[in-house]
């Protein structure tokens, strides 16, 4: 008897369940789409070095740029502040002339209520004491008001190694008075790159006292350290 119950025919195999810890969240990348990710990464990484060396060589060109090659707004802030530091420690002294009753030759006095010294002193009211040595700028400015028929119409600076050595001429300057009748007027003015030496001493000597103007600005004397 044939068992009509029965084939050769084998029962389709049942697909396989995938648990919880093998389920996939993100889908896999193709081959294509892996390249284009990296090339993409790696020009991000290249601008960014690019932009951190643009930027490093930017500030290390400022720093070392003059002052005059900043733009206009910074070169000038610069050049100012800059200014300012330098000068404020310089030597400087600016003597303003104090009249003088005994006509006779001899050194200028100064008037020191309103004369300017800074890192410079006076010594007897008519020499300054140098106490920072360098180069200095020495100027000398006498307005005569009168002439002397035997004398020239000069003035002199003179300078001395310190109090007890004598002095000696390193500037001089004459002008002259047209002989008339009308009242006249003539500035000797003059000056001159000087070094000196801590304990050097300044002065300026005229042959006749009375000519001199004393007029407020006519006559003055000073020295700026450079």
């Amino acid at each position: 008897m044939i068992n009509t119950y029965q084939t050769s025919v084998a029962a389709p195999p049942v697909p396989p369940r995938l648990s919880r810890s093998q389920q996939v969240l993100f889908p896999a990348l193709s081959q294509g789409h892996s390249k284009s990710l990296l090339r993409f990464l790696a020009g991000v990484v290249m601008l960014h070095l690019f932009l951190s060396v643009g930027g490093f060589i930017y500030l290390k060109q400022n720093d070392t740029m003059h002052p005059s090659q900043l733009p206009s707004g910074e070169g000038k802030f610069a050049s100012r502040s800059s200014g300012k530091q330098e000068t404020s420690n310089r030597a400087l002294a600016r003597m303003v002339v104090r009249q003088q009753t005994a006509h006779k030759s001899g050194y200028l006095q100064w008037d020191m209520d309103h004369s300017v010294l800074k890192s410079v002193r006076y010594y007897h009211n008519m020499w300054l004491t140098i106490e920072q040595p360098g180069d200095y700028y020495v100027y000398s400015r006498v307005t005569f008001s009168k002439g002397d028929p035997k004398l020239p119409l000069v003035s002199m600076v003179k300078l001395r190694e310190s109090e007890k050595i004598e002095e000696k001429i390193v500037m001089q300057a004459y002008c002259n008075l047209e002989s008339s009748g009308v009242s006249q007027l003539c500035t000797a003015t003059q000056g001159e790159l000087l070094t000196l030496e801590k304990g050097n001493q300044l002065s300026v000597w005229l042959p006749d006292l009375s000519l001199v103007n004393y007029e407020e600005g006519a006559t003055t004397f000073g020295i700026f350290r450079l």
